[in-house]
């Protein structure tokens, strides 16, 4: 390089296989929750058929409501239902990027679980999660314990599924210890 020519640094052409510094991706740090704050989450995820099948075959539920289409016909709504356990662990799975990767414990629990509407195979589900509480742990230092209510919706907007759940998660000291998450 001449002394008239400049840096890549300094022309803005810094090799990019050299990055400035890495954001990685993560949930939130105990922290960063706020109570009464709502996330969106996204993408939303279309159910197929092979989905449900899938997942009531390999979870041994034998309900004919999610695996016998005739049978299915005959009841109340006509078609086979999205086997509602799916649907939950859908909905909790939607928002672990945006919430809990890599800065959970473990989940502490469920209560207040419905399904308030059917969810069909092509029905596209989308998550929300509204932050009802948090507080740190009383007996694990550098935790503490949120309350996250998950809302369901389908495509047109109808409430399919809610629950609320309790997480341990990490305070923000723990990315000091340097473990990667």
């Amino acid at each position: 390089m001449t002394e008239n020519t400049p840096s890549p640094e300094q022309s803005g052409t810094a090799d990019a296989a050299e990055p400035t510094h890495v954001i990685q991706q993560r949930g939130l740090w105990f922290e960063e929750f706020e109570i009464g704050a709502v996330y969106k989450h996204a993408p939303g995820r279309t159910i197929t058929e092979a989905d449900n099948t899938w997942f009531t075959a390999v979870t041994m539920n034998t309900q004919a409501l999610h695996l016998d289409a005739a049978f299915a016909e005959t009841e109340p709504f006509g078609q086979r239902l999205v086997n509602s356990m799916f649907t939950l662990a859908t909905l909790v799975g939607l928002s672990v990027s945006q919430l809990t990767q890599g800065t959970i414990v473990g989940n502490l629990g469920f209560s207040e679980v419905a399904f308030p509407a059917p969810l069909f195979h092509g029905d596209t589900l989308y998550a929300e999660t509204k932050i009802v509480d948090k507080r740190l742990s009383n007996s694990r230092p550098g935790q503490g314990i949120v309350s996250l209510e998950h809302i369901g919706r389908n495509q047109h907007g109808e409430i399919v599924a809610k629950a609320v759940r309790k997480t341990m998660v990490f305070t923000s000291d723990h990315a000091t210890t340097g473990k990667e998450v």
